[in-house]
């Protein structure tokens, strides 16, 4: 049987994307499972509370996961007490998100965790590889699908 063997995974830059990618994503979780938060739950937090954002749909946007998981998030933590979902005005079918005590407490105890890891990786460039890497990073995403079903 003839194969083709040219094909090198660890040469490939899916998997070096990939590889960094669940090495960043691994620390910053262990850090924000010790207060009860995932990456999810810490991007809705951000969502909400730093970018002012208090629909599902929009939340679902920034974070760039779809519907149906921003929905169970959001029920996973309006469960474990970190906000509250009301309707809005009008004819009652828009939910609106507010981050409770709780919520503004994780919060303020994963704001830390986060900067520290972004400086972890952000350390290993110098500051024109890291604007570069970010605008390759970028470039790459354009023309594809941002929503994806979960981080």
């Amino acid at each position: 049987m003839d194969i083709d063997t040219s094909y090198r995974l660890h040469r490939s830059l899916g998997y070096q994307l990939t590889l960094t990618a669940r090495m960043q994503e691994r620390r910053l979780d262990e850090q924000l499972k010790t207060i009860g938060l995932t990456r999810i739950t810490w991007c809705i937090l951000l969502a909400v509370l730093n970018e002012g954002l208090p629909n599902p749909s929009d939340i679902a946007r920034f974070v760039g996961i779809d519907r149906t998981a921003t929905s169970r998030a959001l029920r996973q933590m309006e469960a474990d007490g970190m906000i509250r979902r009301t309707t809005g005005k009008g004819d009652g079918r828009t939910t609106l998100v507010a981050v409770t005590d709780k919520g503004y407490d994780l919060h303020r105890q994963a704001t830390p965790m986060a900067r520290n890891n972004a400086e972890h990786w952000q350390g290993k460039l110098t500051e024109a590889e890291t604007k570069e890497f970010c605008r390759l990073m970028g470039k790459l995403r354009e023309g594809e699908d941002a929503a994806l079903k979960r981080l």
